[in-house]
């Protein structure tokens, strides 16, 4: 039999084995956990024991059923919410495939063994397009403190070069002001300011390392052009479609209704619509101009910039020189 201290965790061990073995379509009978009690634990106890500690895990609000059988009804998550997260991380740019994997294996501790067999493939699976920068999680939490601390941060930041490595792109450290990290089409970004600028700046949190938390206070973000009125996340990422730095403008374009997915997936609901002749639409949105360039090149002849004349004129003359290198 139990010990005392054994004793006060049977209840524990019991939540556990319902967690493991049990869900919606699968039930525990109490000889069934009697017989797991010994086999995982080493716990022997009768069946007035199980009774007792199930009602007593009912009385502290877990979701168990003890009709045909006592099985866990609801957990933190159900099968489908846990696909959902195991998938964005397996699928994530920001962190290693070794992080992603370790990262899965906590989430499964959510579920039971027949969803763990469900997803049992992706520990032998590799998405190809994982980060190669082992210290992202470290880099994380350290700018996470120094966000909450209100502190600046230095660090290394490094680009790919032609044996395929990551290297730092210069020899001086990068000193910021940390104010808010973001997740943007799979990558995340650090937002910040650039010390001795005024203006908004992000970097790949996979391209940094070696991060320092500094003993400076970081500059008030109502002092930075562009945040003056603190951070609008869904904004920001709107109007920098592939994350370009430096303030918006506005554009006008004439498209077909048949983009509006693409406007929607890239521009958010932002983005006011305008009827035009036949099935053409005339959108007026604010962007960066970089990005606002390569999203129109991008479309080619399904999009046509009305305004500003000068975006006009920028795509006008590069697209003369693709023309000419395909002559």
């Amino acid at each position: 039999m139990y010990g005392t201290g054994n004793k006060k965790m049977l209840n524990m061990l019991i939540l556990e084995i319902l967690r493991e073995y049990t869900d919606e379509d699968h039930s525990l009978t109490q000889q069934e956990i009697i017989k797991l009690l010994k086999q995982n634990y080493g716990m022997e106890c009768d069946r007035r024991s199980v009774r007792s500690n199930i009602i007593s895990l009912k009385e502290m609000g877990y979701d168990i059923s003890t009709d045909k059988g006592n099985r866990l009804v609801s957990r933190e998550f159900d099968d489908a919410e846990l696909r959902l997260l195991i998938d964005g991380v397996f699928t994530s740019g920001a962190i290693t495939d070794k992080e992603a994997h370790k990262l899965v294996g906590k989430l499964e501790k959510f579920s039971n063994k027949y969803f763990k067999s469900h997803v049992s493939y992706i520990h032998s699976t590799s998405s190809g397009m994982n980060a190669e920068n082992q210290n992202v999680m470290d880099s994380i939490a350290t700018i996470d403190m120094a966000i909450s601390k209100g502190k600046k941060i230095a660090f290394s930041y490094l680009q790919y070069g032609i044996d395929f490595k990551l290297h730092p792109k210069r020899d001086i450290r990068y000193v910021v002001n940390p104010y808010q990290m973001i997740n943007n089409k799979g990558k995340y970004y650090l937002i910040g300011n650039y010390e001795g600028h005024d203006n908004v700046s992000h970097y790949r949190l996979d391209r940094i390392t070696n991060v320092e938390i500094l003993e400076e206070n970081r500059k008030p973000m109502k002092s930075v052009k562009g945040l003056e009125k603190g951070f609008n996340i869904q904004e920001y990422i709107s109007e920098r479609v592939y994350m370009f730095s430096g303030e918006s403008e506005r554009f006008k374009i004439r498209t077909n209704e048949i983009m509006m997915d693409a406007l929607v997936d890239s521009f958010g609901k932002g983005f006011r619509v305008e009827l035009g002749e036949d099935s053409d639409i005339i959108v007026t949105l604010k962007c960066n101009p970089n990005a606002f360039f390569f999203w129109t090149m991008q479309y080619g002849n399904s999009v046509e910039v009305l305004e500003p004349q000068s975006m006009r004129d920028r795509i006008k003359e590069e697209s003369m020189k693709v023309y000419k290198k395909y002559k």
